[in-house]
């Protein structure tokens, strides 16, 4: 029992530095940007990181599964980050945008895949304990409130400085990665074949219906999840809030709050229902931001505020979802599938779409105020309304049925109906 519980700690602290490492510089890396004259690289500074999450998860993803154990996998790629990352505050300050974008793009294809690693690790060494995964990720949210605060509270939001701060967590973590219960790759010795390169095995699982209805759900809701990275603390200063970073870090606290409420959640609602209330309140908050352009500020903080249910019964509950569905010798490549789809694709159309939008409309009428932001924030809630009404038909329950491990049987239409409680 007690060692039970001391690879929950374990977990939990590698889990912590994962989104203090993440929460330390992308939540307002475009105030950064904009603060020292490269606003016109924003949208594709993090259209570049959603490209990186494309290019990397998969293919680090399928090395775990079939070489390298996970661990020593996140402990390289957090190394290797941390390195890179002590080059960006010179390259900004100087503004080399092009450079800056280089290694921006660098940086995230060592990153992206940590996020679907760490979240295989937790699954594996949970076991037949999974519902205790929500306790685990909640104390990445507050990795990321820390993380948040700490930078607002050392008046770095708009600093380069913060750059500094991310490089010596991500070092930190890829040491103490090494320290973690052995993770070995579960199909090692298997013939390896090109096609495990791109974590080929994992897109089998789109030929059953409510994975792939979970996947192109994901990828329209990812596409709120991109304007929001981007934009969110830009439109902030532009409303005149000063500790951007601090505010920011509210959302995260509501997700603290919104996390371990998980378990009962699912209890009583079921999975399809939560992720459906994940999914749409990505447009609710933006529409509280056209609401706030016309100076209600304290609107826009509440619109922050609802980041406990949109990432919390989203992003945990889809991880939680293949996690409980995905065959353990793919597991890793399942869980990088997801970040594919919602840091790679999602954010990319998301990043790219609103970065346009902005050239053409706020950066076009730089006198026209927080009201010139309102065609951007159109962009989440056409995709929330999209997303609902794909999801809600699409998707079969039955909350009668016991969850199967997909793969394992024959017919998938027997398993369409196989949803999670």
């Amino acid at each position: 029992m007690s060692g039970n519980r001391t690879i929950f700690v374990r977990l939990t602290l590698m889990m912590l530095l994962e989104f203090m490492v993440f929460g330390s510089w992308f939540a307002t890396f475009g105030l950064v940007l904009a603060t020292n004259g490269l606003a016109d690289i924003i949208g594709l500074a993090y259209s570049l990181a959603a490209v990186a999450a494309i290019v990397s998860p998969m293919f680090l993803g399928a090395i775990a599964d079939r070489f390298l154990a996970s661990q020593k996998a996140l402990g390289i790629a957090h190394i290797l980050g941390g390195l890179v990352m002590l080059s960006l505050p010179l390259v900004v300050t100087a503004g080399s945008g092009a450079v800056a974008l280089g290694l921006i793009f660098a940086y995230m294809i060592f990153f992206q895949p940590t996020l679907g690693l760490t979240n295989s690790i937790a699954f594996r060494h949970l076991g037949e304990n999974q519902k205790l995964f929500p306790y685990i990720r909640v104390f990445g949210t507050l990795g990321w409130v820390i993380a948040g605060l700490g930078v607002g509270a050392l008046g770095l939001s708009a600093s380069v400085n913060l750059f500094y701060v991310t490089a010596g967590a991500s070092i930190a973590l890829g040491l103490y990665a090494f320290t973690l219960p052995s993770t070995p790759a579960p199909a090692k010795g298997v013939r390896f074949s090109i096609g495990d390169l791109v974590g080929a095995k994992a897109f089998t699982l789109l030929r059953y219906r409510n994975f792939a209805v979970l996947m192109i759900c994901a990828l329209l809701t990812a596409i709120s999840l991109g304007v929001y990275n981007a934009w969110a603390s830009p439109f902030l200063g532009a409303l005149g809030i000063e500790n951007v970073a601090g505010v920011l870090a509210i959302g995260q606290a509501g997700e603290v709050l919104f996390i371990v409420t998980i378990p009962l959640v699912l209890k009583y609602v079921g999975m399809k229902w939560a992720l459906l209330a994940g999914m749409v309140m990505w447009g609710v908050r933006f529409a509280l931001f056209i609401v706030a352009a016309d100076g209600q500020t304290w609107v826009a903080i509440l619109a922050i505020a609802l980041q406990g249910i949109c990432v919390d019964f989203f992003l945990v509950l889809a991880a939680m979802y293949i996690g409980r569905v995905a065959p353990v010798q793919f597991s890793a490549q399942a869980q990088s599938m997801l970040i594919l789809v919602i840091s790679g694709f999602g954010q990319f159309f998301g990043s790219l779409l609103s970065g346009w939008v902005f050239a053409n409309t706020v950066a076009a009428n730089p006198d026209a105020g927080p009201t010139a932001w309102t065609p951007m924030w159109l962009i989440p809630i056409v995709s929330a309304i999209l997303t609902a009404i794909i999801w809600t038909v699409f998707f079969r329950y039955n909350r009668k049925e016991p969850l199967t491990i997909l793969g394992t049987d024959e017919e998938a239409p027997a398993r369409d109906s196989a949803v999670a409680h």
